[in-house]
């Protein structure tokens, strides 16, 4: 009578085998949710800056050479935000250079963003 079925040595190659691959996937998994947990950060950060860009432009002052600064909280999560203004040449137009970081890790940049502003007529 001939038996039918696997070795037990085959059983456990193909665990062996099985393990490899679920722990690769895993790891590829925990990389690709860490990706996306950054990603978002980024675009949240991004729209806070656009935000103080948008809200410096409609207020309809022009700014003057320096520093402005402010924090605001987006999504639950904390940043801060420093728009620095310069004067470009030969013109009433300045430079505005946003820069967005978190509020717990300000060495951090995750976004920085330029625009310019003319004088009101």
């Amino acid at each position: 009578m001939k038996q039918r079925g696997f070795t037990l040595l085959e059983v456990l190659i193909a665990l062996a085998i099985l393990a490899v691959a679920l722990a690769a996937a895993i790891k590829g998994i925990s990389s690709h949710v860490g990706n996306i947990s950054y990603l978002k950060e980024r675009s949240l950060a991004h729209w806070v800056g656009m935000n103080a860009l948008t809200e410096l432009r409609v207020s309809g002052r022009y700014p003057s050479a320096g520093e402005i600064k402010g924090d605001e909280s987006m999504a639950g999560r904390e940043f801060s935000w420093v728009i620095k203004v310069t004067e470009v040449e030969g013109g009433d137009v300045r430079r505005l250079d946003v820069r967005v970081v978190p509020e717990n890790d300000p060495e951090r940049p995750l976004t920085s963003l330029i625009a310019y502003i003319g004088k009101p007529a």
